[in-house]
């Protein structure tokens, strides 16, 4: 298997620290609102690549964190005239389900930032012992990028370069030895949250979160360390300087990055009115529609969201669940039952060049593109020749081959049983007697419900209107 490796820029064989084990660390979102379609990427292609590890017999232990101490959120909180921990606890819980709907798989852990304090604090002290971070006298600790001599390895940025052209930059008053040298600790402000350390009450900056957790979960080495290709300078590359300074070995051998998701060819962007959460999207289609749809790019290429685009792959899916059907369906009415016959244990045979082809393209630096490809052919041999007259063995086979592609690319082939409209119409009634006692937890609890299964409510100066998504 090969993977493109960020830090050498070439695809290189993957060859696991641990025979039959992977560490894998994905940053996770900043949980100050409801996630939008661009984390949805990171969390779609990776929840893939590691669904493929295991399909491949691999014991993948995957942390993906959430960072729940940030300026947005604290930002947030003071808004709302509420806790920051109250604003992370409402996100996280929005972000699962989300995270649900979409079939991305949980992490074998989700930690979150601020549990992790103590070995922040740790690990900060460390780093200043060793001379690589130093603190100021305001109680802000920096990390001393000149100090760490690969500094820039990462993203292949020379750090002479970025500090001649950045020594003017410099904000008066501000402690720092030189423009480029980090936060790793910042002293608190009124009304922020805050923790005790050696440097005063303050909180820790982004970059040694994920450092912390890393190691803490993973090890001091891993793997692969993945997220969006936003994150490669400066985030990531602080995470190296940090942890491998701390350490003294290598963090992450592996560096994969997804491309960027641009709207109608352009960048997303609020004041551009072209931001979409997931949960919008949900409102006008399947979020298996959406997977489906980040899915049909290589993960590394710029991907373009469109509402043309989304109705092709909506299609696409749906030409996938159809065969799939069929192969039920003809089961269920199958004149021939039992054992395959010498003829459909020939063409079973053949079936397999498409889990082959499938494979071949994920072993290629996840090329889900491909992968995709190679289940349309698959769907294509089985509409011409799948029916009714085969025996149920030869149907079944054929059916598990398709499910076991879908499943690693996390597409769920059969649907569950649609809700009968009077038991829509009654939970809708219900939401009603909710809303109107103020029980406005209950009744977002049944819109969700509702959501979960394709049903989009619009509320009207009418009533309530629905329908099937």
């Amino acid at each position: 298997m090969k993977i493109y490796n960020t830090l050498t820029r070439q695809k290189e064989e993957f060859v696991p620290i641990e025979e039959g084990k992977v560490r894998m660390y994905v940053c996770g979102p900043t949980v100050y609102n409801l996630i939008h379609i661009g984390n949805a990427r990171p969390m779609i292609v990776f929840d893939t690549f590691r669904r493929y590890l295991e399909y491949k017999g691999y014991d993948v232990n995957y942390v993906s964190n959430f960072t729940d101490v940030d300026d947005k959120i604290i930002k947030k909180a003071m808004e709302e005239g509420v806790d920051a921990s109250e604003i992370s606890t409402r996100y996280i819980a929005e972000c699962k389900k989300d995270m649900e709907s979409m079939q991305v798989l949980p992490a074998t852990r989700h930690p979150l930032a601020t549990e992790e304090i103590g070995g922040m604090i740790e690990m900060i002290s460390a780093l200043i012992e060793k001379g690589y971070a130093y603190a100021a006298a305001d109680g802000t600790v920096y990390y001393r990028t000149s100090r760490f001599a690969d500094y820039g390895k990462l993203s292949h940025k020379n750090l002479e370069d970025l500090q001649a052209g950045h020594r003017d930059i410099k904000v008066t008053g501000e402690l720092k030895e030189e423009p480029f040298d980090f936060v790793l600790w910042k002293p608190k402000k009124e009304g922020e949250p805050f923790w005790e350390s050696p440097w005063g009450q303050g909180r820790p900056g982004w970059h040694i979160e994920c450092s912390v957790m890393s190691k803490k979960y993973l090890g001091e080495t891993i793997d692969i360390h993945a997220g969006g290709e936003d994150l490669i300078f400066p985030h990531h590359e602080n995470e190296i300087a940090q942890s491998e300074a701390a350490s003294g070995r290598e963090f992450a051998r592996y560096w994969m990055h997804n491309g960027f998701l641009n709207i109608d060819n352009q960048k997303m962007s609020k004041s551009l009115g072209n931001f979409f959460t997931v949960r919008e999207i949900s409102e006008k289609y399947d979020l298996q529609v959406l997977r489906f749809f980040m899915l049909s790019a290589h993960y590394r290429s710029p991907l373009n969201f469109s509402a043309q685009l989304m109705e092709s792959a909506k299609n696409g899916l749906e030409r996938i669940i159809t065969a799939a059907e069929a192969l039920k369906r003809f089961s269920d009415a199958r004149k021939a039952a039992g054992e395959m016959t010498d003829e459909e244990q020939k063409l079973y045979q053949a079936s397999e060049a498409y889990q082959k082809k499938f494979e071949s393209a994920m072993e290629d630096d996840c090329n889900t593109a491909d992968a995709v490809s190679a289940v349309f052919e698959l769907v294509k041999f089985i509409n011409t020749n799948a029916s009714a007259d085969n025996s149920s063995q030869f149907l079944q086979k054929l059916h598990d081959r398709l499910a076991l592609l879908c499943g690693v690319l996390g597409i769920v082939t059969e649907k569950e049983e649609e809700m009968l409209d009077s038991f829509i119409e009654q939970l809708i009634q219900e939401r009603q007697e909710a809303r109107k006692q103020k029980d406005f937890a209950r009744a977002d609890q049944i819109r969700d419900e509702l959501a979960a299964k394709g049903i989009v409510l619009k509320d009207t100066r009418e009533g309530v209107a629905w329908k099937r998504a």
